[in-house]
């Protein structure tokens, strides 16, 4: 082994606001809060999820720009779930029996998956 996993930086342009919207979707708690810089996590000593200020910051365009990592959240139920994300913020982008993929308030692509 070379290292431990720290943690996930995902770059956007309001930190705070896109942590609270995954705080929310994966039920994690805010760790670290500085300006420019949010972590959540499920506890401040163990790898998280951190966002990162960029202002130049451009999201990219499904399905042509997909070919990078999101989030897979398993859910029990595939249309109340998509609703729920509405409502957060998300917006859909594309579906099928299985998964429908979403993206979050900052453009970022996730997917709820039911198996």
């Amino acid at each position: 082994m070379i290292g431990r996993w720290h943690g996930l930086v995902i770059d956007c342009p309001d930190p705070r606001a896109l942590a609270e919207f995954y705080e929310k979707l994966l039920g994690m708690i805010r760790v670290q809060d500085d300006p420019g810089w949010v972590v959540i996590g499920d506890a401040p000593d163990r790898p998280g999820v951190a966002f990162a200020r960029v202002e130049s910051w451009q999201p990219p365009r499904w399905p042509r720009e997909s070919a990078h990592m999101h989030f897979d959240v398993r859910v029990d139920d595939l249309t109340a779930a998509g609703e729920k994300v509405l409502e957060l913020g998300a917006r859909k982008l594309d579906d099928s029996d299985k998964f429908h993929v979403y993206a979050d308030p900052a453009g970022h692509p996730f997917c709820l998956v039911s198996l």
